[in-house]
């Protein structure tokens, strides 16, 4: 299973997005502006090197740069999760596979960002699938400076509570589809689909990338609104634990024990997730 390099939450203004991860225990380092002009960044990195990007739109933006963001719907709209990115040894490569399993592909393309300490970050991106970049298939990341740099910016991990991101929640309209679709791509299978009705979706936990498939249970629910506004992309984040687990509402998805926060704390779903049980339950390829 590819791990995830990170997740990015969009948001009109930085500081309430930051504020929203302070109230529950969780401290984020200003990253920045990146180079498109249009936006600006805090991030909270864990061990396992993979972080949280809060992403949001710059005081001093020019409204046409804005508007041509990829993510420029999240970013207005306070969407929270919107994109997630898996880190590539070999982007080329790799670009070169997805393409030679029928998934389209655009890119490479050269990003990056200063930090505030006047250190220069540069890398490449690849975005697979239709859509904004990372919202259904994650969006590819190869660094040309030192990835340590971009991650650990303050020469470390800044969150020990937690090991990493463990798995993103993507809300889908159709589970069939979705794992149809993430089979062609990373040969990946599910478990056999599970109701949740707190959560308002039916979830499949995939084997073979760090996705859980939540497909709404009802046409009047949040996840069915969100995918209405956004389309399909993350919804929920979860977190791995580290030794203490947070309290919060806890359920199970599969071989899962599933956890979250108070959701009008962040005003998004965010969770952290333990593995039950070694092997996941006899999985299903529809």
């Amino acid at each position: 299973m590819f791990p995830v390099d990170h997740v990015t939450v969009a948001g009109a203004a930085l500081d309430p997005l930051r504020s929203a991860l302070a109230a529950i225990g969780i401290e984020t380092i200003y990253g920045g502006a990146h180079q498109d002009g249009a936006t600006e960044m805090a991030l909270v990195s864990f061990p396992d090197g993979s972080y949280l990007e809060l992403i949001a739109i710059r005081r001093d933006a020019p409204a046409d740069a804005v508007a041509n963001h990829p993510w420029s719907r999240f970013l207005a709209g306070n969407a929270g999760p919107c994109a997630w990115a898996a880190s590539a040894s070999d982007l080329g490569s790799e670009v070169r596979r997805l393409r030679a399993a029928g998934i389209a592909v655009s890119g490479p393309f050269a990003n990056g960002r200063v930090r505030p300490d006047g250190t220069r970050l540069a890398w490449q991106i690849a975005a697979s699938g239709a859509g904004s970049p990372g919202s259904f298939f994650p969006f590819l990341i190869q660094d040309e400076t030192p990835r340590e740099l971009r991650a650990f910016p303050q020469g470390g991990p800044g969150n020990r509570d937690f090991r990493g991101v463990a798995r993103v929640v993507l809300a889908v309209r159709d589970l069939d589809t979705a794992l149809a679709r993430y089979c062609q791509a990373y040969r990946v299978s599910a478990a056999a689909p599970e109701a949740d009705p707190a959560f308002g979706a039916t979830t499949a936990v995939a084997e073979g990338a760090p996705v859980v498939f939540a497909q709404p249970l009802t046409s009047d629910s949040w996840l069915a609104d969100r995918l209405d506004r956004f389309g399909e992309s993350p919804c929920a984040i979860l977190l791995e634990t580290s030794e203490a687990r947070p309290s919060g509402t806890e359920c199970r998805w599969h071989n899962l024990r599933i956890g979250w926060f108070d959701r009008d704390v962040p005003g998004w779903r965010l969770g952290w997730s333990e593995m039950v049980h070694q092997s996941l339950p006899p999985s299903v390829n529809r």
